[in-house]
């Protein structure tokens, strides 16, 4: 069987290498191993399991292998768009509920300084959900963007909007579902490290299913949103 050393150019001017970063414990604390046995007992497929990725960006990564004389293989490309941020959309629905109370009737310096800062602070996502309800529930009062222009002034209702400007189109009309469910799901990773060492660099002549490797079973919470038109539960 031919050698097998994988490359992952993760397209930020990061390399890592499958046997002398991942298999050997050296690298990066945000790229981990996930394992999966094949269909055959002879057969393990490993997978990448990256931990850092921003949410809503496009990302790159190239794959290539070397053979046992250091001969590189043609690379695969595999390009991705990370999903939106989280969100928690019991608490934008408070939110939205909060802002109207603050609104409602004679509106002080006090509580419009309240509703200002409560819309600064959570995220710009948290923002779009929070007019998506409001919109929902109040507008028969007025929409958010009159009523908060004329609650908080030109200036600060501007201010407040131009966070929207941040939310993605794709994203945007995510956060225009009936429901947002937040889940989180549990996914099993590897911290592995060879019990044989080798100079870092040096072509990797034996195959990765005669490696000696031990590896330490991991478990890792994925917390995630599921928009759709209807509860799942």
């Amino acid at each position: 069987m031919a050698a097998v050393e994988c490359i992952v150019d993760c397209g930020r001017g990061e390399s890592l290498s499958f046997a002398d970063d991942l298999l050997s414990g050296l690298g990066s604390s945000c790229v981990v191993v996930g394992k999966n046995h094949g269909v055959a007992s002879e057969t393990t497929t490993y997978s990448l399991i990256f931990k850092c990725l921003e949410p809503d960006s496009f990302y790159k990564f190239t794959l290539y292998a070397l053979d046992s004389r250091g001969r590189r293989s043609e690379p695969s490309t595999v390009t991705m768009r990370t999903s939106c941020p989280l969100i928690d959309d019991i608490k934008a629905e408070e939110i939205a509920e909060t802002i109207y109370s603050l609104f409602n009737g004679y509106t002080s310096g006090k509580e419009q300084q309240t509703a200002y800062n409560i819309l600064m602070e959570i995220s710009s996502p948290m923002v779009y959900r929070v007019i998506h309800h409001y919109n929902s529930h109040y507008e028969k009062f007025g929409d958010f963007g009159w009523r908060s222009e004329d609650e908080l002034g030109p200036r600060k209702a501007h201010l407040i909007l131009k966070r929207l400007d941040n939310v993605s189109d794709r994203c945007a009309s995510l956060l225009h579902s009936a429901y947002i469910q937040s889940h989180t799901d549990s996914v099993l990773y590897f911290i592995c490290r060879m019990e044989e060492t080798r100079p870092t660099g040096m072509v990797w002549y034996s195959t990765l299913h005669d490696a000696k490797v031990t590896c330490d079973e991991k478990l890792m919470s994925v917390p995630r949103n599921i928009y759709g038109d209807t509860k799942l539960w």
